[in-house]
């Protein structure tokens, strides 16, 4: 007869070993900033359209007007939900139609993207990206 506790444990312990080597790799992975021109910091001002309060990493889409009077919508990367609780935000922070200026560091490919350092709400309150407060100095003005 067939031990069937031994397969068992032996599925098992493929899976933990599975799981050891793929995790960490994948968490790496998805911790990656490399996409991202963190030399640089640009200013946005606009009008939110949206703010997606999710795991791993709250978002914030924003529509800025060029200077030729083009809209655009942005996407910018915060941290994690809980990360920004500490700091303040709440999942109500930011609502549809909102006016904010923000800091970020663009994307190194140009396209309309980039990662938070702060954002400056319309009453002159400063939230940082999540992983960490807002800058002392160097913040958006707030917006008009």
């Amino acid at each position: 007869m067939r031990n069937r506790g031994a397969g068992l444990s032996g599925r098992r312990f493929i899976a933990a070993v599975l799981a050891a080597t793929l995790v960490p790799a994948l968490v790496l992975a998805h911790h990656s900033f490399a996409m991202f021109d963190r030399e640089r910091t640009q200013m946005l001002s606009g009008t939110v359209r949206e703010f997606q309060w999710t795991n791993p990493h709250a978002w914030i889409q924003v529509v800025v007007t060029d200077d030729t009077g083009a809209m655009h919508e942005w996407s910018i990367e915060c941290g994690s939900p809980n990360m920004m609780a500490r700091q303040g935000w709440k999942s109500r922070t930011l609502k549809p139609g909102d006016k904010v200026a923000l800091m970020m560091h663009p994307m190194l490919d140009g396209s309309p993207s980039g990662s938070l350092v702060s954002v400056t709400l319309a009453d002159g309150r400063v939230l940082g990206p999540g992983g960490a407060p807002a800058p002392k100095t160097g913040n958006a003005p707030p917006p008009k």
